[in-house]
């Protein structure tokens, strides 16, 4: 069974890991389409490719069907797609799909190396919260944004094909490790909606009119769209 750094590549096509979205722990087909993880119990599968390449794309945006992939839209000039994800289970039509992930990797003159993960997910899958590293013990899991959402005016806004969305921040002060992102959280086509920064100065970004868009209707544009960098840790 072939592997890689996070575990056995269990049930997934090759070159994708098959995770628990709540965790990186490797999860284990049990039969019926089903999906287990040793701490979380029965769950919709994490989808994630070991590289950033357009075949893994096209691969990532046929599991999700009509599930929006969000990119900030255009890529500014040696802006690349680092990182993507799905959550998704049942079959390849997207009818499974609960979460996905993007990540786009450049650099600002302000920040130096930024990532910007944008993730969209229905309630209660605990993906968004992952990659925000908002991770407690388990018996308090964090799975949605908190109460900070909806409480007064929106500092930030972005426009998600067009309509203008609300974020709010979301604080990691309490979480594990280093303080070393920006998360906004809000609301998006009845779904939650994330964006993650690294490093946390980098919000200052969206001082400018960013724009979402999701990317699974593209088509042949994204033939054009740029590949490659590290993909960043969550």
């Amino acid at each position: 069974m072939p592997t890689d750094e996070t575990g056995p590549l269990r049930g997934g096509p090759d070159g994708v890991r098959v995770e628990c979205p709540r965790c990186p722990t490797p999860v284990a087909e049990v039969g019926d389409g089903r999906w287990s993880c040793p701490d979380h119990g029965i769950v919709a599968p994490l989808w994630r490719p070991l590289t950033s390449s357009y075949d893994e794309f096209a691969s990532h945006l046929r599991r999700v069907g009509r599930f929006p992939t969000y990119l900030p839209w255009p890529l500014g000039p040696g802006w690349s797609i680092s990182d993507f994800a799905a959550v998704v289970s049942g079959g390849p039509d997207g009818r499974g799909a609960r979460a996905t992930m993007a990540c786009v990797a450049g650099t600002s003159q302000l920040d130096g190396p930024v990532d910007v993960m944008v993730i969209s997910e229905e309630p209660g899958t605990g993906f968004g919260a992952r990659v925000a590293g908002l991770a407690t013990p388990q018996e308090t899991e964090i799975l949605d944004p908190g109460h900070e959402v909806g409480e007064g005016p929106p500092p930030v806004r972005v426009r998600v094909d067009q309509y203008p969305v609300g974020l709010w921040p979301v604080s990691v002060s309490t979480s594990p490790g280093e303080w070393d992102r920006s998360v906004l959280a809000g609301e998006a086509g009845g779904r939650w909606l994330w964006l993650v920064l690294r490093p946390a100065s980098a919000i200052l970004l969206l001082r400018d009119d960013w724009i979402l868009r999701d990317i699974s209707a593209t088509g042949p544009q994204l033939v054009a769209l740029p590949f490659g960098g590290a993909a960043p840790s969550w």
